[in-house]
C-alpha cells in the first residue's frame, strides 16, 4: 500500500493505541525525523523504537510488581547499615541479591536476630534487588500468612492457594517467632513449607533459635519436619548487633541533652517547653 508521509504519519497512532505501544506512540515522531536528519536505515530505525518499548515495558513490570510484593518502601541496600550489622559480610548479602543460584534451585534464607537488629531491613533489601533483577517476591509477615492460609483452608481452597502462590519465587516470612496458634493454624503454614520444600524458596526472620520453635509447631514431630525442610538448602545469618531502634533512641536522647546544655543556666525561663 502506497502512502505519502503525512498520510503515514496520520495513521501511526491509531495502529500503535490498537496494538498497544504507548512507548512507541511516545517517541515514533522524534526517532523517524531523527532517522530523516540523520539517514538511517529502515532496521536501525525500527530496532530502536522496539528498544524503547522493550526498555518501558520492562520497568512498568517492575513497578508492578513492586507494588504487588508487600515490600516495606524504603527497606534497601542504599539504607542499610552494614557496620551495625555484625555476622553479615557485604559481599555474601549482595551476591543472594542477584538471586542466581539459590532461587533458581529453591533455596531458602533464615535470618536470626533479636529484635531491631536488622533482619527486615536485610531481607526487604534483598527482596528489593530481586524485584530490580525480574524476580517475582512477596513480603508479608507470617501471621498474616497464616490467616490467609487458615482461610482458604476454611474455604476449600487451601491447594488452589499453594498453586497460585507458585507464581513468587521468593515468598518472605517476616517474624515467624511471633506466631502463637492452634494446631490448625500451623499445619497450614507447614503445608506452605512443604508445598514449596525444593522448588521455590521461602525466607523467615525470627528472633528466637529453632529450640524455640515448637511455639510455632505445637506437634514435635512437625517442628522437626518444617525445620528439616527449610534448613536442607539453606543459607542461615545470625544478627547479633545492637537494636537499631535502641542506638536511635539513644541518639535523640543525646542530642536533646546537648541541646538543652547550650542554654545559659540564666535563660531557663525562655526555654522552650
Amino acid at each position: 500500500m502506497s502512502r505519502t508521509r503525512d498520510q503515514a504519519a496520520a495513521v501511526l497512532p491509531t495502529l500503535l493505541t490498537a496494538l498497544r505501544l504507548p512507548s512507541i506512540n511516545r517517541n515514533w515522531k522524534r526517532l523517524t525525523d531523527t532517522a530523516d536528519r540523520d539517514g538511517w536505515p529502515a532496521a536501525h530505525l525500527l530496532a530502536s523504537l522496539l528498544e524503547i518499548e522493550m526498555a518501558e515495558r520492562t520497568s512498568r513490570r517492575i513497578q508492578r510488581h513492586r507494588d504487588q510484593s508487600g515490600l516495606p518502601a524504603g527497606k534497601t541496600f542504599g539504607t542499610f547499615d552494614f557496620d551495625a550489622a555484625p555476622g553479615i559480610r557485604k559481599p555474601h548479602l549482595l551476591s543472594l541479591a542477584t538471586g542466581e543460584g539459590w532461587i533458581d534451585s529453591g533455596d531458602n534464607l533464615l535470618i536470626f536476630g533479636q529484635s531491631g537488629t536488622g533482619k527486615t531491613h536485610a531481607i526487604a533489601a534483598i527482596g528489593h534487588a530481586l524485584v530490580d533483577a525480574g524476580r517475582r517476591v512477596l513480603f508479608c509477615t507470617t501471621t498474616d500468612m497464616v490467616q490467609k492460609l487458615q482461610a482458604a483452608r476454611r474455604d476449600l481452597s487451601l491447594s488452589s492457594m499453594l498453586d497460585k502462590l507458585d507464581k513468587y519465587n521468593l515468598i518472605v516470612l517476616d517474624d515467624l517467632s511471633y506466631v502463637r496458634k492452634d494446631q490448625i493454624e500451623t499445619s497450614a503454614l507447614f503445608e506452605l513449607i512443604a508445598h514449596r520444600y525444593e522448588r521455590h524458596s521461602i525466607a523467615i526472620t525470627a528472633n528466637q533459635p529453632f529450640s524455640a520453635w515448637p511455639n510455632v509447631f505445637p506437634d514435635p514431630a512437625m517442628t522437626v519436619a518444617a525445620i528439616d525442610r527449610l534448613v536442607h538448602h539453606s543459607t542461615i545469618f545470625e544478627m547479633n548487633g545492637e537494636s537499631y531502634r535502641k542506638r536511635s533512641a539513644v541518639a535523640r536522647i543525646s542530642a536533646m541533652e546537648s541541646t538543652s546544655d547550650n542554654y545559659p543556666p540564666d535563660a531557663s525561663h525562655d526555654r522552650p517547653s
